[in-house]
């Protein structure tokens, strides 16, 4: 359904450090800037993209918005949220752990980004 997800930034620096690390929990790769100073993280199908505001406003987080990154086990949550805290992120909501819902249990982890963008890592319980 979707092409990519692009996400503002104050500083493009801080949040590569944020995303290398996060992401590289997954597998992804470290993003290179390119000649306008984004950043494009590509794996397993999906691009996220990290970008100053062509409008020349402050980029802020969305209110009510959220971005799930899918997990592979418990592990992978509790790393992803721990390379987060350890390179700008935001704990936010309850610590990492298995919540109920209705198709079945989740082990979620949620953090804000350096930019304020509100992250989940999900892991669907077997």
């Amino acid at each position: 359904m979707f092409s990519h997800i692009t996400l503002g930034s104050n500083d493009i620096a801080r949040s590569k450090a944020f995303y290398d690390a996060t992401l590289g929990v997954l597998g992804c790769p470290p993003a290179t800037p390119n000649a306008q100073n984004r950043l494009f993280y590509r794996h397993d199908g999906g691009v996220l993209m990290l970008t100053t505001p062509l409008n020349g406003q402050p980029a802020t987080g969305a209110n009510g918005g959220t971005i799930g990154f899918t997990m592979h086990s418990p592990e992978q949550v509790e790393a992803w949220y721990k390379a987060g805290l350890a390179n700008g992120g935001t704990a936010i909501e309850n610590p990492p752990g298995v919540r109920p819902s209705a198709t079945g249990d989740l082990y979620l982890a949620y953090l804000l980004d350096p930019a304020g963008n509100k992250l989940c890592a999900l892991y669907r319980m077997p």
